[in-house]
């Protein structure tokens, strides 16, 4: 542990993806997401961004971190660690050939460009495969290669909105209303790095590579889990509901008597430990709240019979009741407080590289939100903090003239 209670990763050491070479032509959210998953497990990713202006979210604050003309957003800082960068402009024809160096020596290629631009500059599957069958491609849309859709930009907001997302959020008689993060990019860009260990297993079968690509659109479909099934399965178009589930019932946020408390019974078992735990065994006989159906159509009445019961009491003190009980319940917390709350709870969630390296023009410690991956021998690490803009370009072009002496 560190000095202010944050968990350091173990010493850099071999990754699970150590022999992974990564040529990474995205930016933003949902393909950075994915290359840095990758770069966490270990893979050397390198980062290939436009000279003096680099991935756009180095812009996108604040919040900042360092100051002047050397600070960065924390946006961007969020989304790159683990990577080296380049800067190189793929209209110059001498940049486009060290480009085309990167990608043919790279087992994968990662790009969120619009639908033809990698083809146009000879960076695609088929334009590299003739000299490097193996190579896997990976491309992130926004809603998809063909059809209509493949001339539209996608950005998580707009998908959102356009998913149904945006549709099911907010209050029943409130307005639509997004996710307060990034969800649609974030679970794009994991879908992407599953896809493309997928291919990677599988080249090692065949010895081929493969192109795969991931839209926001079908990632933000796929999200919606269970509504999505009760569309496709049951013809459904459900609204807003607000902090309350679609099909179970208790499971929303109850006033207490200083505060808010969420309660997910989600069983028949967890209901029957409720009515004990708030000392209501009379609910289990009561028609009204027979059963999760009977709950559905009551809940506004059990809403109401639960509050008179939190009344007497506040969160942490019906909180300790009913974690002692077994039913699952939580405060409503500020990003702050989940952060201490996850300390508390043991999980770790603040990665700290103390390398005296400086990032922004600032020399402290840098700190990100830990990977949530477990891993008894190979676990994630932090090695490299996120890169200025061509920060490792001599490096990398070093490389590859070493590489070309050895061929």
């Amino acid at each position: 542990m560190t000095d202010d209670g944050s968990a350091k990763y173990p010493s850099p050491g071999p990754g699970a993806l150590t022999h992974l070479r990564v040529a990474d032509f995205s930016r933003v959210l949902a393909g950075p997401m994915a290359t840095m998953v990758l770069a966490d497990l270990g893979a050397d990713v390198v980062k290939v961004e436009q000279p003096g202006v680099g991935d756009e979210t180095r812009t996108w604050g604040p919040p900042w971190w360092g100051d002047g003309d050397q600070a960065t957003s924390t946006y961007y800082l969020g989304l790159n660690r683990n990577k080296r960068s380049i800067a190189l402009d793929l209209r110059d024809p001498a940049d486009l050939a060290v480009a085309r160096r990167i990608a043919l020596g790279a087992d994968v290629v990662v790009d969120n460009f619009r639908v033809g631009t990698m083809a146009r500059f000879g960076l695609d599957r088929d334009a590299l495969a003739g000299e490097h069958p193996g190579v896997i491609t990976c491309s992130v849309t926004g809603f998809g290669s063909e059809g209509e859709g493949a001339t539209l930009a996608g950005y998580d907001f707009l998908v959102q909105a356009m998913s149904g997302v945006m549709a099911i959020t907010g209050e029943a008689d409130g307005e639509p209303t997004k996710i307060g993060s990034a969800m649609v990019d974030n679970l794009t860009g994991l879908y992407a790095a599953i896809a493309i260990l997928a291919a990677v297993e599988q080249r090692r079968e065949s010895g081929e590579g493969q192109h795969v690509e991931v839209s926001l659109m079908s990632a933000a479909l796929a999200g919606l889990l269970n509504v999505g099934s009760g569309h496709v399965v049951a013809d459904t178009d459900p609204g807003r509901q607000g902090n309350r589930h679609p099909s179970i019932v208790p499971y929303q946020p109850y006033r207490t008597a200083d505060g808010v408390l969420a309660i997910a019974a989600a069983s028949p078992a967890l209901w029957e430990k409720l009515c004990a735990a708030l000392g209501r065994d009379d609910w289990r006989t009561d028609e009204r709240f027979a059963d999760n159906g009977s709950r559905m159509t009551h809940a506004d009445d059990l809403e109401a019979e639960i509050e008179s019961v939190l009344a007497a009491d506040t969160t942490a003190g019906w909180l300790v009741v009913l974690r002692a009980a077994g039913i699952p319940a939580g405060p409503i917390n500020t990003v702050r407080q989940a952060f201490i709350d996850a300390e508390a709870l043991g999980l770790d969630p603040v990665a700290v590289l103390d390398d005296g390296a400086s990032t922004g023009g600032r020399t402290e410690a840098f700190r990100s939100v830990r990977s949530p991956i477990r891993m008894s021998a190979t676990p994630p690490t932090v090695r490299r903090r996120p890169p200025s803009n061509d920060e490792h370009g001599a490096e990398i072009r070093a490389g590859l003239e070493e590489a070309d002496g050895r061929a």
